[in-house]
């Protein structure tokens, strides 16, 4: 599904920035899609932390075999032993656990997030251990659909900015921040087509 905000931000991005315009206008058919339920990104994110997209695809599958349900009830109940045994790390295992316990908790509510702001959702989530500025980001964008995110620790954003406004000319995240400022309100979907002129398959978080 489409996110509802996604042909208006593309049309107003296409009028504002040529650049960006024609980045859209060979990509216009793809779109970002919503990933999951919060407590499993959120649960995938930190599985996946440093380590390969297979390998990570791999502990995960041995995870959700052990569990039965991912859910974090069930999670927070799990043996360290047998998370070490799906093949994540002491830190993973301690990671997922505390995950698990403030979702359960109710410490991270994921019912409040529609009324609140993106740094409040951020400050929520970091909170939890295993939980960076830049998962938190990435959250924003891919689970709940946030419009107006610019991850500027983001690897892939800087290089497509440096492909696409630089001509390969290095870019700071200061200067990312700065020409992010002329794509508000719509700094994710602009984000999302610059990793789009990188790799044209989706990307998934």
């Amino acid at each position: 599904m489409k996110p509802d905000f996604w042909d208006e931000a593309c049309r107003d991005l296409s009028r504002r920035d040529p650049v960006m315009g024609g980045i859209i206008a060979e990509r216009g058919h793809l779109h970002l899609v919503s990933r999951g339920d919060p407590f499993q990104t959120l649960a995938r994110s930190i599985v996946g932390q440093q380590i390969s997209v297979k390998a990570a695809q791999s502990v995960w599958n041995r995870f959700a075999d052990a569990a039965g349900e991912i859910a974090p009830l069930r999670v927070s109940r799990m043996r360290t032993s047998t998370l070490r045994n799906c093949g994540l790390s002491e830190r993973k295992a301690e990671y997922l656990k505390d995950l698990a316990r403030r979702f359960h908790s109710g410490e991270v509510d994921p019912t409040h997030w529609p009324s609140r702001d993106d740094e409040a959702i951020i400050a929520e989530l970091v909170a939890v251990r295993g939980v960076g500025r830049w998962t938190a980001e990435m959250f924003l964008i891919f689970n709940l659909l946030r419009p107006d995110v610019l991850p500027v620790d983001d690897l892939g954003l800087l290089r497509g900015i440096e492909k696409n406004y630089r001509n390969g000319e290095s870019v700071s995240r200061r200067e990312a921040r700065q020409l992010g400022e002329s794509w508000r309100p719509w700094r994710t979907v602009a984000t999302w087509y610059l990793w789009r002129s990188l790799e044209p398959v989706p990307v998934e978080y």
